[in-house]
């Protein structure tokens, strides 16, 4: 049994902060609230209200990072549309799915597949940047693959572990890095054993929550696990809008597919189904997946 002094040398660090940076889940103070007399009887002030948070001033806060467009291309992840001709078919996708998210008021969309090594951490990753070249669209991608998390290296950023932000240990500011003006990254440096408990954790919902709430992105692409291997995914269905389906053209079964879709149903919507390294030359379509996540 830790003691409490254990956690409050993480909650009060010796360093000050950031300059600049914004705290959403440290408090200010642990002060006890002043005592307030009145004629009859003395009554404790209510707590301060948090204050409401400046979604432009908590973007900026966010430490930058700088993306190599060449490091990225070989890892099969396209930050500008020129570089690769697959990069148009996933603008087609970022567009169709743009815009039925708009109309239905959605922001969390998650990416998985029936079964590993669907590709769907690459089409997670070029999806989010697809989504962040729109004007305006600032957008949030999360590795909430926590047992096999694989974007931080295919992004080439050394992250420390997302779960401690998740439960609250470690600030979210501390942990989120900004590309440009319009992408945030929340991934994963350190695989987590117990991704379904993780994912539970009341305090895991709240992070979830706070990222929208705090942020005010207008769309967060979150990469899952595969959905029939554990109860990782189904544990995470009720924080997301949608989802967006991976399948494999060279492996995925049509019973895997519709596995998944018994999965979804009643508990949210499936978006669509990606078919990736499919090659129909007649129309011209790229072979594409060059990961296994």
């Amino acid at each position: 049994m830790r003691k409490d002094s254990d956690f409050s040398s993480r909650l009060e660090p010796d360093l000050p902060p950031r300059p600049g940076a914004i705290a959403l889940f440290r408090p200010r103070s642990t002060a006890l609230a002043p005592l307030v007399p009145r004629s009859d009887a003395l009554q404790v002030a209510p707590p301060p209200q948090e204050p409401r948070h400046d979604p432009a001033k908590v973007w900026e806060s966010l430490g930058k990072s700088v993306l190599n467009p060449d490091f990225l291309a070989g890892n099969g992840v396209f930050a500008l549309s020129e570089q690769n001709p697959v990069t148009a078919q996933f603008d087609i996708l970022r567009t169709r799915v743009w815009q039925a998210m708009q109309e239905r008021g959605w922001k969390r969309i998650a990416v998985t597949s029936p079964t590993h090594g669907c590709g769907k951490s690459l089409v997670a990753a070029n999806l989010a940047l697809a989504l962040a070249r729109l004007p305006g669209c600032r957008t949030v991608l999360m590795d909430l693959e926590l047992r096999h998390p694989d974007l931080a290296r295919l992004f080439g950023v050394h992250c420390g572990p997302l779960h401690e932000v998740l439960t609250g240990e470690q600030p979210l500011e501390s942990h989120l890095r900004r590309v440009g003006d319009r992408l945030a990254l929340a991934l994963n440096g350190e695989a987590v054993a117990a991704g379904s408990e993780t994912l539970l954790d009341p305090r895991s919902v709240g992070t979830l929550k706070a990222i929208v709430d705090h942020l005010a992105p207008s769309a967060v692409v979150i990469d899952l696990p595969h959905a029939l291997g554990n109860d990782d995914v189904i544990s995470v269905l009720p924080q997301v809008d949608c989802v967006l389906l991976v399948a494999d053209a060279t492996r995925t079964t049509a019973e895997d597919v519709r596995a998944c879709e018994r999965l979804f149903e009643g508990r949210v919507p499936l978006m669509g189904v990606v078919l990736n390294r499919a090659d129909d030359g007649r129309r011209r379509r790229y072979r594409y997946g060059k990961g296994k996540r």
